[in-house]
């Protein structure tokens, strides 16, 4: 998990923790700033309960114990700490511009070979502009690939977008090492940090969510909200500089 020690290396902890959120489909953490991380439900349930050691009691914590929630086995615990982490970050918007995963991707995406771990509701406009698109998923739909075929299927990808939760779940390590040298590499999500440091593990872009309305984000992720029901969000892209790719 190097990229989430690097991740943490870099934070500044001079912070408390105002309130934590967890609703069915997202987490959201209020410290300096206000961080989102998707909670997926289907892997949570799965675990043996007790799935959060100290619910009710998190609040007591400080931002340093929190990110180590990051690195647990527990899906929810570690959406958590994922959720603290991107509340900490301070993102420099005139480093990022306002373009969503899905426009980028079919910006790279066309006549080329793509990539998406993860099943997101663009999908059908990318398989429109792409030469072949496979997705890879935990829990596949139709139509979707079992995550084992991630092995032979990524390398082969001009394009890999891969979902920000890959985080939550330790697998982005390996996902990245999966990669082409050529490949343009999209790390998306709520829960995807925006943050320069993932560009030295191969990421080309990141697509993920700056919370401007705090209050507002975390009414609706306590309410149930998915992901395009958050409201009090910008949608940014954070793109590696042409110079090194």
């Amino acid at each position: 998990m190097k990229i989430l020690d690097d991740l943490i290396l870099a934070l500044n902890f001079d912070a408390t923790v105002k309130d934590i959120r967890q609703g069915i489909f997202h987490t959201g953490v209020l410290t300096r700033n206000c961080g989102l991380a998707a909670t997926l439900p289907r892997d949570a349930l799965r675990q043996e309960p007790p799935m959060v050691k100290e619910p009710g009691f998190l609040l007591d914590k400080d931002p340093q114990d929190l990110v180590q929630l990051a690195y647990s086995q527990s899906i929810l615990e570690a959406a958590i700490g994922m959720a603290t982490i991107n509340s900490l970050l301070e993102t420099d918007e005139d480093s990022c511009i306002e373009l969503n995963a899905a426009e980028l991707i079919k910006e790279k995406g066309k006549d080329k070979k793509v990539a998406i771990v993860g099943h997101f509701p663009f999908i059908s406009k990318i398989r429109e502009i792409a030469r072949e698109v496979w997705v890879i998923e935990k829990n596949p739909k139709e139509g979707d690939l079992d995550e084992t075929e991630a092995e032979h299927l990524i390398p082969q990808a001009d394009v890999a977008a891969i979902t920000g939760t890959s985080l939550t779940n330790h697998t982005l390590d390996h996902l990245l090492e999966l990669c082409s040298p050529a490949a343009y590499v999209i790390l998306l999500g709520d829960t995807a940090p925006l943050a320069p440091i993932l560009f030295d593990y191969g990421v080309d872009a990141i697509s993920g969510t700056k919370v401007v309305n705090p209050e507002l984000a975390l009414r609706c992720v306590s309410q149930g909200a998915n992901f395009r029901q958050i409201r009090g969000v910008k949608r940014l892209t954070m793109k590696r500089q042409a110079a090194f790719k």
